[in-house]
């Protein structure tokens, strides 16, 4: 077992490198790059002068392709990592938040592949990546003993409901972190109007699919946690920190989708809340760190 557990962390570490060089490329392509142009005139008198001017372009289309090159490699490695590690444990790897992460990791990986997949848009992944990266950067700073295998504790000894308690929260964040870069990119977008970036109406689009993924996600995370909460704490819901912060995420999106559909919101407003939304995740994946609660266990 010790062996699998060193392997799966040599996958992570080699997941890291190509999230790390995967962000940066799409960075690259995403931004674009900055051209000098210089003219030389000659006046009517004879005289020559030389003027110049500064053109932004469009990111070289090979950055952008190996950036999915290496976002795919991300992949790979991520599910050697979580699938060597799962065979250790004999269970998938969410006990703690060095393994939820390390799966969250995987997750956001195969959400934006899809994604990018589906819609042909690379420009996501230069806010996608960087937040999968800086992730591995957390996992980096964690203490090094939860690396290790160790026995569930009571509570977490309920395997079916644990596996798609947290795997549908890890994909519902996964989702919503799309949804937040294709947020940003829109309002980029609508405000400067750079040619090279996707138009506002496919990433509106793009964010919006994302959310309608996320969202039931979320939803049946709710609903198992309070079913899990009802066997090992005795009661289906003690507002405890994280599961009140997971509520009012879920609701935020709820809103999100009430006022795109009934009121017809779309564009700035709509990926304001998205941003707001997004931020509410981040309080859920981390709020434990400063309010404890039921959930304080193993980081998570």
């Amino acid at each position: 077992m010790e062996a699998l557990v060193k392997l799966s962390f040599y996958c992570f570490a080699a997941a890291s490198l190509a999230l790390g060089g995967s962000a940066v490329s799409y960075l690259i392509y995403a931004v674009g790059r900055v051209r000098v142009r210089r003219a030389t005139m000659t006046t009517s008198a004879g005289t020559t002068f030389t003027s110049s001017h500064t053109e932004f372009e469009p990111g070289a289309l090979a950055a952008g392709r190996f950036g999915t090159l290496l976002a795919w490699f991300a992949l790979l490695f991520a599910a050697l990592s979580v699938l060597l590690r799962s065979i250790a444990a004999e269970r998938l790897p969410t006990a703690n938040m060095y393994e939820f992460s390390l799966t969250f990791t995987l997750a956001i990986s195969i959400m934006y592949l899809v994604f990018e997949r589906m819609y042909g848009v690379r420009h996501l992944g230069a806010i996608v990546m960087p937040i999968a990266f800086g992730m591995t950067l957390y996992i980096w700073s964690l203490p090094a003993d939860l690396r290790e295998v160790n026995p569930l504790i009571p509570a977490l000894q309920n395997r079916p409901i644990m596996t798609a308690h947290v795997a549908s929260a890890i994909f519902a964040y996964a989702t919503f972190a799309v949804s937040f870069a294709a947020a940003i990119l829109f309002l980029i977008a609508n405000k400067r109007r750079i040619a090279w970036l996707p138009g506002p109406e496919m990433l509106d689009d793009i964010a919006f699919r994302a959310v309608t993924i996320g969202f039931p996600l979320l939803a049946l995370v709710l609903i198992l946690g309070s079913i899990w909460a009802h066997e090992a704490w005795g009661v289906y819901w003690s507002w405890d920190p994280k599961e009140t912060a997971a509520l009012f995420t879920w609701l935020v999106y709820g809103v999100y989708l009430h006022t795109r559909g009934l009121r017809g919101w779309r564009g700035t407003r709509s990926a304001v809340i998205l941003l707001f939304g997004f931020a509410a995740v981040i309080f859920t994946y981390y709020g434990n760190y400063f309010f404890g609660g039921l959930h304080a266990y193993g980081g998570v």
